[in-house]
């Protein structure tokens, strides 16, 4: 019995600070992947990326009426619960028959909270959606009960919040291309700019287990690689479809796997795919030799997360790297001529203002061709979460604050307005730099740099500390 499903990203995100700061759209890769499987499944489906269209509350709830959906469900980050809670209560409103499901990394850590905050979420998928949440419709639709889906958390008899058993990771090899087609391709931006541009994912999963990140904790700690030639395929068939040679890798760690990674830049060689790709690394998974064929195979931008200028605190938070490994590899890009992005971590418990200066003293040192300097953000589900609740550190519990732009946790040695001094110095001392400057200049993207950099980072921070 085929389902009406639609799959959302509640309205309003649009307003967050990162859609502001950055002008970023990037599209919703995990509902698309959910949605996939939910046709291959026989079901009727749609994506409703609200921020991406420019759809108010009022715009999203009417499109709910005139579809009818048998089950809605929300994807929410940490910052966008709210906005989830807000749209599920509309949602309700129009229709109390609908099923109401959110998904994504907050609602797995927080389950509880969730179905106690916001009575008109039905039921909570925990973990990867893409095999439990099409088990709940299917469950839904044939009138069993959900209580028998695994990987769920619900409200029982008397009301009580509970879970129905453990979440699973998905077998990536299994799932069919996400369902772009479902989504404003045309629409997506950085810079505030039109792109074609397509995010692909050839893995999930984090062996490292840093205390600030998620990925370890939701994505587990094997990491699962796609088989190349799914990876290949996908790749042509999008530049064909999409008329695009841009392409990002959202995986948090593309270059841990060596032989995968020669094998796909072997295969984008032998098929003769010309595309221009950005990835995430680690400055002790590369060498030299790996670079050169990344940026020789189209890679325009590697993003290495350094995260600090202290060994000590590089050491406390799970790198398991060295400060000299990144002066290698940054070395080694220069050598290279290609680019990199480093980013850095500001306002980790333990730290001092002078610890946090080295971090921008070892930016300076470093060199890279941009710099992203974030707050140390307690999310659910992280180690550095539960070392804030622990010792009362969290200042700010607006969820919608969390967002890594906003401080909203002090330190044993600095308090808000110390990081906030030491962030907009960060920023005014790494971009203001002459030879920086002139470099923009150079490669026509000034405009770009001073409108999210200067306009929205630096000159607000620096207005705030003084």
């Amino acid at each position: 019995m085929a389902a009406k499903v639609l799959l959302a990203v509640p309205p309003g995100c649009d307003k967050l600070e990162v859609y502001q700061v950055v002008g970023l759209r990037a599209p919703p890769l995990g509902l698309a992947w959910i949605a996939s499987v939910l046709e291959d499944r026989g079901h009727e489906v749609k994506i409703v990326d609200s921020p991406t269209l420019g759809l108010s509350m009022e715009d999203f709830i009417k499109l709910v009426g005139s579809w009818g959906p048998d089950v809605v469900g929300l994807s929410s980050l940490t910052p966008t619960i709210r906005l989830a809670y807000k749209a599920a209560k509309a949602i309700k409103a129009v229709d109390r028959g609908i099923k109401v499901v959110i998904g994504g990394v907050h609602a797995t850590f927080m389950w509880r909270e969730v179905l106690e905050e916001c009575p008109h979420v039905d039921y909570v998928v925990l973990g990867e959606g893409e095999e439990t949440f099409p088990r709940l419709v299917e469950a839904l639709e044939r009138g069993d009960d959900p209580k028998s889906v695994s990987g769920i958390a619900l409200r029982g008899e008397g009301g009580e919040a509970g879970q129905t058993g453990p979440w699973r990771p998905v077998d990536l090899e299994r799932l069919p291309p996400p369902a772009r087609h479902l989504l404003p391709m045309d629409r997506y931006t950085v810079f505030d700019r039109p792109v074609r541009v397509v995010h692909i994912m050839a893995s999930r999963g984090c062996p490292y287990g840093c205390i600030f990140c998620a990925t370890s904790y939701y994505f587990g700690r094997r990491v699962r690689f796609r088989r190349v030639e799914q990876v290949l395929d996908e790749v042509a068939e999008c530049m064909d479809r999409y008329k695009t040679k841009t392409f990002v890798f959202t995986d948090d760690e593309l270059t841990i796997n060596k032989k995968w990674l020669e094998s796909f830049l072997k295969g984008l060689r032998e098929r003769g795919l010309d595309l221009r790709w950005t990835c995430g690394a680690r400055v002790d998974n590369v060498d030299e030799v790996l670079l050169a064929k990344m940026f020789s195979s189209g890679c325009t931008t590697v993003y290495f997360g350094v995260e600090s200028g202290s060994q000590e605190t590089v050491n406390k938070i799970g790198k398991r790297i060295s400060l000299r490994q990144a002066e290698r590899v940054f070395e080694a890009v220069k050598r290279l001529r290609g680019s990199a992005v480093a980013t850095f971590i500001l306002g980790f418990p333990w730290e001092t203002v002078d610890d946090m200066k080295k971090t921008i003293r070892f930016a300076l040192k470093l060199d890279p061709d941009y710099a992203q300097f974030t707050y140390a953000t307690p999310y659910p589900g992280t180690p550095l979460y539960e070392m804030a609740k622990k010792y009362d550190l969290i200042v700010d519990r607006d969820w919608s604050h969390y967002t890594t732009v906003r401080p909203v946790m002090r330190g044993f040695h600095f308090t808000i307005k110390d990081v906030e001094a030491v962030f907009a110095e960060a920023y005014a001392r790494f971009y203001m730099r002459l030879k920086f400057l002139v470099k923009q200049i150079k490669l026509g993207v000034f405009k770009d740099f001073l409108k999210t950099i200067l306009n929205n980072i630096i000159l607000p921070r620096l207005r705030s500390w003084l």
